[in-house]
């Protein structure tokens, strides 16, 4: 066996929201957060002050995507991004260039997570090059007709069969569905955006079996 299969349900916030992982994260809930150049954008304020306050809020894995197409400057970025805390996980792109890079990086002991993955044979792939975690994309496959959890299944099947000891990091989820089906299938980890993480709390069934035992607590005579 190239490695132990563990089946730990990690769940990561897709975001660069700090507002958002701060109030998450006060639950109790949240093992690491993923990110990507259009999160880190769409908040208009610099890398590396969101970085910091994000390796401040959260004790666990921070991936941190590099933006180099070639492996010589990827290893470059990613040595960098490696240097700001011993949590980040650098994301590599699923090409040909990104697989170099994540070799080396594994031989160096930097962490990757290797994204945009769409099929099992980039994964085996990723996996056979060193990757700590294979992002497959379940949303972004269903956008387009495919059954984006059956990429999922067949990930953690290949990856069973052979032992590699890649973490199959469920992302672009969508719902509460998706979630329920990447624990199902066996992802070590979960990464969504923070909406959906609230939508796994909710239940009307809760809300209302809650709010009879409260009214029901009222006619519970008080000792005078």
């Amino acid at each position: 066996m190239r490695g132990t299969w563990r089946c730990d349900m990690q769940i990561f916030l897709d975001t660069a929201d700090v507002k958002e992982i701060r109030e998450l994260a006060s639950l109790g809930l949240v093992d690491g957060i993923t990110t990507n150049p259009s999160l880190v954008a769409k908040e208009g304020r610099p890398f590396r002050e969101i970085v910091d306050e994000i390796i401040r809020i959260v004790d666990g894995p921070i991936s941190l995507e590099v933006v180099s197409t070639d492996s010589q400057a990827m290893l470059a970025e990613a040595r960098d991004l490696a240097k700001i805390h011993a949590n980040v996980v650098v994301k590599i792109p699923l090409i040909a260039e990104g697989l170099k890079a994540v070799k080396q990086l594994t031989l160096e002991g930097i962490k990757t997570n290797v994204t945009l993955c769409f099929s099992p044979s980039q994964a085996l792939l990723a996996a056979k090059a060193g990757a700590a975690y294979i992002s497959p994309f379940v949303g972004r496959l269903d956008d387009i007709s495919h059954v984006g959890m059956d990429l999922v299944r067949q990930i953690v099947t290949i990856y069973r069969n052979y032992g590699y000891p890649t973490k199959v990091l469920a992302a672009s989820l969508r719902n509460p569905l998706h979630f329920v089906e990447a624990a199902l299938a066996g992802a070590h980890v979960c990464t969504m955006p923070p909406a959906v993480l609230r939508q796994l709390l909710k239940h009307p069934l809760t809300d209302i079996g809650l709010e009879k035992f409260l009214e029901d607590w009222k006619k519970v005579p008080k000792v005078s």
